[in-house]
């Protein structure tokens, strides 16, 4: 899948708030931002860039699943153990996944299994699980999921693109907050759909955040040389 039509970008994200505000998430959800092209009015939009807050789950909110009949196993099977079980025993002896019901939601595990994701070592990871649960793997989205809001991210993430000299990892200011603590802002979709948001250059914009001109063209360059790197679903988690 190559880009959107702007209105079909529009769209998209509204079937994606819709998604978090409808349905159990593996994690809780505080904030959904747009940024990036789409926030610019560009009209195709190449990649569709979204941002997650999310908080960590320090306890998990889960219902007790009820004793008997057992839940899908992801490949249309019913599991048939005792749905009572500790839910990390679980998925560890049945996905081969550790942390289920202490980094996701352990009914949201057991609802929706074929989502469940880990990441390199073996660990329920929180990102990917979002990903899986809200995106199709062809479509051209990046998705930033972190327990920090996304103003306050952008200026810890160019701290730490200056520090690694990596520009890769700066987070584009140029955002707009979609939906917050269970309200929709209409608002921002207007603004959105009409092209309305007045933003400025990404250069312009690190410049703004205290980068010199020098650097934030520079930054700007390969920031953008990395977007045009990426295909189908990208994701990236981080913890401040």
């Amino acid at each position: 899948m190559s880009g959107f039509d702007r209105s079909d970008a529009v769209d998209r994200l509204e079937r994606l708030v819709d998604t978090v505000e409808d349905e159990r998430m593996p994690v809780p959800v505080r904030e959904v931002w747009a940024f990036g092209d789409v926030a610019l009015g560009l009209d195709p939009v190449e990649r569709l860039d979204v941002y997650v807050t999310k908080d960590i789950l320090v306890r998990d909110d889960s219902e007790p699943a009820a004793r008997g009949g057992g839940d899908d196993d992801g490949n249309g099977n019913r599991d048939t153990s005792d749905a009572t079980a500790d839910p990390n025993e679980r998925f560890h002896e049945s996905h081969g996944v550790e942390g289920v019901g202490k980094s996701v939601r352990g009914d949201w595990a057991r609802e929706h299994p074929e989502y469940l994701r880990a990441n390199k070592n073996g660990h329920a990871a929180p990102e990917r699980c979002l990903a899986a649960h809200l995106l199709d793997d062809d479509e051209p989205i990046h998705l930033e999921v972190c327990n920090s809001p996304f103003e306050d991210n952008v200026t810890q993430r160019l701290r730490g693109a200056q520090l690694r000299e990596d520009y890769t990892q700066l987070l584009d200011p140029r955002g707009v907050c979609l939906w917050a603590e269970g309200t929709r802002s209409d608002e921002a979709f207007r603004k959105l759909r009409e092209s309305e948001l007045a933003l400025p250059t990404l250069s312009a914009a690190l410049e703004m955040l205290g980068m010199d001109e020098a650097e934030a063209d520079q930054a700007a360059r390969e920031l953008h040389a990395w977007r045009e790197r990426q295909n189908g679903v990208t994701v990236r988690g981080d913890v401040v």
